[in-house]
């Protein structure tokens, strides 16, 4: 089982990225059906429970290295940006008794948690940073979801060439995660845009494109089935493991 996981695992890390060899295998469907098949060995074997490794402050990076879809420019985002975000507004909604919506300065009210943690690129790079925020399993909480409910989605500001939305989603045990982070701050400063602003998700426990940038709306929901390409997310709807676990 260790042998199959850590084939499974190395092989989706490297060569999902954007390698010739990597491109070849996105595009053979028997591939995908074994990355598939290993992502359940993976969730099953490695889990949720455990905490990701916390470093003192000698081991962040001098630089916090950007990796995602270009940052926004829609006129939307823009206006926010123009406006330092007081017009900012996180939506809670979908399969809950109680639908929220926030101010970023309601966010930063609210009680903080840092972490020193890293970062795990797909592409086989790793980074080290300071993040502040609030947890994201008290936003859960405070939403109160269904019976219903199974996943958290999260609809970004940020689009493709194509115009295709980002998102992304965990299911409600790891939502609850106590790592799981709406990051707020990057090594002592507001988040800036380049890396997510004004609010990121920080997933630390899973690999780097479940950390969602510019996250402008969090859906309860029962299933993701019928949202965008019904696969929890931007990248695994173009074939990518849904649970990114490391």
């Amino acid at each position: 089982m260790n042998r199959k996981l850590f084939l499974a695992r190395s092989i989706s890390s490297a060569l999902a990225a954007c390698s010739p060899i990597g491109t070849a295998l996105n595009n053979n469907a028997g591939f995908h059906h074994f990355l598939g098949s290993a992502q359940g060995l993976s969730e099953a074997v490695i889990g949720t429970r455990g905490l990701a490794r916390e470093y003192p402050e000698s081991a962040i990076s001098s630089v916090y290295r950007i990796d995602s879809l270009p940052t926004p420019t829609s006129a939307r985002y823009m206006d926010l940006l123009a406006g330092d975000f007081r017009g900012y507004r996180l939506t809670v909604d979908g399969a809950v008794d109680r639908k929220s919506t926030y101010t970023l300065a309601q966010l930063r009210a609210m009680p903080q948690q840092t972490q020193i943690t890293r970062h795990d690129c797909v592409e086989g790079w790793s980074v080290i940073g300071k993040w502040s925020g609030v947890r994201l399993g008290d936003i859960v909480a405070a939403a109160q979801p269904r019976a219903d409910a199974r996943y958290v989605v999260f609809h970004c500001f940020d689009r493709d060439d194509q115009g295709t939305q980002y998102y992304e989603s965990l299911d409600l045990h790891q939502a609850m995660h106590p790592q799981a982070l709406l990051g707020l701050r990057l090594n002592g400063a507001d988040v800036d845009p380049d890396h997510g602003a004004p609010v990121r998700l920080r997933v630390p426990t899973q690999l780097g494109y479940k950390s969602a940038k510019w996250v402008s709306r969090i859906e309860v929901v029962g299933s993701f089935a019928n949202i965008e390409g019904g696969h929890g997310g931007y990248w695994e709807d173009q074939g990518y493991e849904w649970y990114a676990g490391i």
